[in-house]
């Protein structure tokens, strides 16, 4: 045999080894690790952890009801281990080999449920998955999770949702309805958030400081606290929104105590929406953190569907002008009571893209009660004593907005028209953008009463003025 004969079957068995180590790692990148359960109000996901990317196929059985995953090339090296299932509509689980390369794994079900399944990808607290959403009878999936949203750091998107804002009809005279605050707990079940030392949970944190600000605000006539998330359970980002509309919220606010690059970062913010991007390298960082959730739970994209984009847009904008203007005015009287408890890392609100604050209809506000990666912070976001002080702290705000903002047909509007609650004169920080006219329409007074309030003989103002806002005086409603 020739030296180029020889060279030429070298290289073929140099390539055929190759391919088959490449078949070796495929097949071992196919284990199932662990099985995961989270139980949400109407829905329960589960989440296999995988060693590398499968192909899947999900369908369903009868007599018994149940549910049977075939998971091409995988392996299941141990049994499963025991989960919660109580509360469930699963009442085990089983697996074993069907065929020489599928894995079977089967859901014995106690109720009926659809399912609907995705893979994920690696991120930075998870390898590859392999979820299956379990939703109960008549509850609805959610929009398509087949591929995971995607986000552009640093340079949000003009506000879109899949739908136009509810019309709000006009309250009746005599009504005296509370006031409803939609509390939203950041992160839960396979997000676990930012993660301090000791392996301590922002989602965990976060639900017990929400669950504290629930019980202060429901302590006081004319408010009522809803919980988005109420226990350790993933939802979607837009998701968190929809269920504060169908909550019929008046202010929404998402709790956070996230991490930052260096441990020696402290204090607590508040964030708003920002249509120009964040107004700090802080803010962007957060906001692009906080976007990733939904590649970690798996959210889909959204479409407009056969709605006309730009009659959309439009009028989106014209309703989110007005709650940025509310959310900002929220969100400094919030971050000035927090001041009162907690060191402030920005001793103004700052704005950002984040996703979950893109409501155009519900004034919405972020609060970053501290962050996690901070030993000594974190020490003290875990303290019940901690945590009802930053509760009442936001509370303290949100009551302070209410009581000269508050919504027509309220029991609180009642109580100021009333005269047994009075609007208490404020001042106001001039911040980049910001115009005489812009800020006496976001305090809902006139611009000659707020020029004559600071003896102007011109609407010229300069960026760091502090500006009195005279007191409200609506006349009573008939």
């Amino acid at each position: 045999m020739n030296i180029m004969g020889l060279g030429m079957r070298m290289r073929a068995l140099v390539s055929g080894l190759v391919l088959m180590l490449a078949a070796v790692q495929v097949l071992a990148a196919s284990d199932v690790q662990s099985v995961r359960l989270w139980r949400a109000p109407d829905n329960t996901r589960l989440v296999f952890d995988l060693s590398g990317p499968v192909k899947h196929n999900v369908f369903t059985l009868t007599a018994p009801n149940r549910i049977v995953i075939d998971v091409d090339g995988g392996n299941l090296p141990k049994p499963f281990e025991q989960l919660p299932l109580k509360n469930t509509p699963i009442s085990g689980l089983r697996a074993a080999k069907f065929g020489a390369d599928t894995l079977r794994v089967v859901i014995d079900l106690s109720a009926q449920v659809t399912p609907k399944s995705f893979a994920l990808t690696p991120n930075q607290q998870y390898g590859h998955r392999l979820v299956v959403d379990l939703f109960d009878e008549g509850a609805e999936p959610s929009g398509s999770t087949d591929v995971p949203a995607t986000t552009t750091p640093s340079t949000p998107a003009a506000p879109v949702s899949p739908t136009l804002p509810a019309l709000k009809l006009p309250p009746l005279p005599s009504s005296k309805r509370d006031i409803v605050i939609a509390i939203d707990a950041g992160h839960g079940g396979e997000d676990p958030g930012a993660i301090g030392p000791g392996k301590t949970y922002e989602k965990n944190v976060v639900l017990q400081i929400a669950k504290e600000l629930q019980r202060q605000i429901n302590a006081e006539k004319g408010f009522r606290g809803e919980l988005v998330r109420t226990g350790d359970y993933f939802i979607p980002l837009r998701k968190r929104t929809e269920i504060a509309r169908k909550k019929g919220a008046d202010l929404f606010v998402s709790i956070h105590a996230d991490a930052a690059p260096r441990s020696a970062a402290y204090g607590a913010s508040v964030f708003a929406l920002s249509d120009r991007g964040a107004t700090s390298e802080t803010a962007r960082w957060l906001a692009d953190s906080e976007n990733r959730s939904d590649l970690i739970g798996g959210a889909g994209n959204v479409s407009l569907g056969d709605k006309d984009q730009m009659l959309a847009g439009v009028l989106l904008d014209l309703s989110m002008t007005a709650s940025l203007s509310s959310s900002l005015n929220v969100g400094q009287k919030v971050l000035s009571n927090m001041g009162r408890i907690t060191p402030l890392h920005k001793s103004r609100v700052e704005q950002a893209g984040f996703m979950v604050l893109k409501s155009p209809d519900i004034p919405s506000i972020l609060v970053e009660t501290g962050f996690i990666s901070n030993p000594s912070e974190a020490r003290k976001l875990q303290t019940a004593s901690h945590q009802q002080s930053l509760a009442r702290s936001i509370h303290s705000g949100v009551r302070q907005f209410f009581h000269e903002n508050p919504p027509p047909g309220t029991y609180v509007a009642w109580l100021r028209d009333s005269g047994k609650i009075a609007s208490a004169p404020r001042e106001h920080v001039v911040r980049s953008g910001e115009s005489l006219a812009l800020l006496a329409e976001r305090y809902q007074i006139s611009l000659p009463a707020l020029r004559s309030a600071n003896s102007l003989k011109s609407d010229v103002i300069k960026v760091g003025q502090t500006l009195n806002i005279p007191a409200t005086t609506l006349a009573s409603q008939p």
